[in-house]
Formats: C-alpha cells, sequence, structure tokens
C-alpha cells in the first residue's frame, strides 16, 4: 500500500481497511512452501500476507498484519502448527497493514525493520491520525543485510535498494527456495506507490529472479510462483519504457496518464481508493523521471 503521512485519502482508505477487516468473513489460506515454511495468505485485502518459519526452538514471523483482529487470526493459524515462541518478526517496511499486529503476534519477539522503517514508525506513532493503530517499532534495525539463524534454517533479510518505499524489506529462505516480499511484488495487481524508485525497484527484481526460487509470498493476494513475480516486474518495465516514451515526446502527466497502453495486463487489480491504477503509476513514474 501506498502512505504519505498528509494523504488523507489514503490515511481514510486505510481506516476503512482496518473497519473491514473485523467484517471479513472468509478464511485465510495456509500452505506450507517448504521444510518449517509456510505462508499465510490474508482473507482481508486491507491486511498482509504474513510468512512464518518454525526452526527448531522459535518461529521468525513476517508481516503481522493490520491489526489486533488481523493478528489474532494469523496467531491463530501458527499456534496450529507449533506451540514455540515467536523469537523474530520482520517488518517489510512501515506501513500499518504490515506491522499493526507485531505486539500480539510477538509481544516478546525481537522486531527487525530497516532503519527507514523504523524511523517512519515513530513517526507514524507520533501521528493524531494514526491513533487507532498500536505500533511496536523494531529493536534491532539494519542498513543492508542481517541473517537469522533459526536452526536448523536461515533467513537473509536484506534490503535491495529503494523501490515501494525507500526502506524496503526482503525476506529470502534459502533451503526453501521462497521469499517474501511484502509490497514489492503484489500479484496480478497494480501497485500503490510509496517514495521509493520504480527504476530501482525493476533492479531489484531482477536480482530477486536470479534467486534459486520456488514459491513467492507477495504482499497481499494470492501465492505466486517465478513466473508471476516475472510477469509483475514485466508490467513495471513496460510500463516505465512507456511512460520515459511519452515524456520524451513533451507529453503532459496527464496526457501520460491517458496514452499509456497496458491492454496486455487487464487481468491486474486495480485499486483507485488506494491510488493504485495504471494511471496512477504512470503518474509516479512521470514524477521520478522528471526529479532526475
Amino acid at each position: 500500500m501506498r502512505m504519505h503521512l498528509t494523504n488523507s485519502r489514503l490515511l481514510h482508505a486505510l481506516l476503512l481497511g482496518s473497519i473491514s477487516s473485523m467484517l471479513a468473513t472468509a478464511q485465510p489460506v495456509v500452505s506450507q512452501i517448504g521444510k518449517g515454511l509456510y505462508a499465510y495468505i490474508s482473507d482481508n485485502d486491507a491486511s498482509a500476507n504474513s510468512t512464518f518459519l518454525v526452526g527448531d526452538s522459535g518461529i521468525l514471523v513476517v508481516d503481522t498484519g493490520l491489526n489486533a483482529t488481523e493478528a489474532s487470526k494469523l496467531l491463530a493459524v501458527i499456534r496450529r502448527v507449533s506451540g514455540l515462541p515467536v523469537k523474530y518478526v520482520v517488518n517489510t517496511h512501515y506501513h500499518p497493514d504490515h506491522q499493526g499486529g507485531n505486539a500480539v503476534v510477538g509481544p516478546s519477539a525481537t522486531v527487525i525493520s530497516t532503519d527507514f522503517t523504523r524511523e517512519r514508525t515513530l513517526a507514524l506513532q507520533r501521528d493524531p491520525g494514526m491513533k487507532t493503530f498500536h505500533f511496536q517499532p523494531a529493536d534491532l534495525t539494519f542498513q543492508q543485510q542481517v541473517t537469522l539463524h533459526l536452526e536448523p534454517y536461515t533467513a537473509r533479510v536484506y534490503f535491495p535498494g529503494k523501490a515501494h518505499t525507500s526502506g524496503d524489506a526482503l525476506v529470502y529462505f534459502p533451503e526453501q527456495q521462497a521469499i517474501s516480499m511484502g509490497d514489492l511484488f503484489l500479484n496480478r495487481s497494480s501497485p500503490a506507490m510509496d517514495d521509493g524508485s520504480v527504476e530501482s525497484w525493476i533492479r531489484a527484481l531482477d536480482q530477486v529472479l536470479e534467486l534459486p526460487l520456488e514459491k513467492v509470498v507477495p504482499g497481499h493476494f494470492e501465492l505466486a510462483t517465478k513466473s508471476d513475480l516475472r510477469r509483475f516486474r514485466d508490467y513495471l518495465n513496460d510500463l516505465y519504457e512507456q511512460v520515459r516514451t511519452l515524456k520524451q515526446k513533451n507529453e503532459t502527466v496527464e496526457q501520460v496518464r491517458h496514452d499509456i497502453q497496458m491492454g496486455k495486463y487487464s487481468d491486474f487489480r486495480q485499486y483507485a481508493k488506494y491510488e493504485a491504477t495504471f494511471a496512477d503509476n504512470a503518474a509516479v513514474i512521470y514524477q521520478q523521471i522528471q526529479a532526475h
């Protein structure tokens, strides 16, 4: 999700998402995607997916959902798999739908994020408009990468460069050949865009696609394969190239929003309330190119 501290439209959408999470009646989809590794696909589009790794003595959870209601659903699923303590929580970025459940899922866990994510989380805590959320900022932060050893497994948590935000984290599980992407990847969906870099985002996805990879957990929507991830990468790249070409022809941002041709991605979800449409993505790319 895109989230600016001063963007009341998106803030309102997040608050509506908090309400909708209490009304959700579907069940989350939980899949074992490797030894000790599980993907939790949220039944509420306003709340993020999660990934959890069960080691010999504890559990690592990547992203915890929007709020206590969503986190309780996640924790119930974890407890059906294992009664071991949640030792680590990794937040892929600062948006509330990915970290609003930290205190419920891992009240005694070490919370881990990039430096940037912690700083933005602290800013959210000071924002009166976000008082309905209960944040638990990171205890441990990093700038480039950290490797977690949850015997007999490992998890490589790393910053791929500016992408969806300026401080995303990806979590790669080498033994299981799986990755938790946060909002760097939404399966068959036009993403909302924060103050990141689409050009760098494409490079980050190229690097992920070079990894041995069987399963990909997106920030939202259904579990994915490497092919799904490649198609999302191609969407961003196709759109970036179209916007750059149209801008070179001196089109305005409004003309570009209208003139992009994205028919080959007609099956992608679009959400105007989150500024997550083809046209919205094009406008962000236009602004980023102009800023260079």
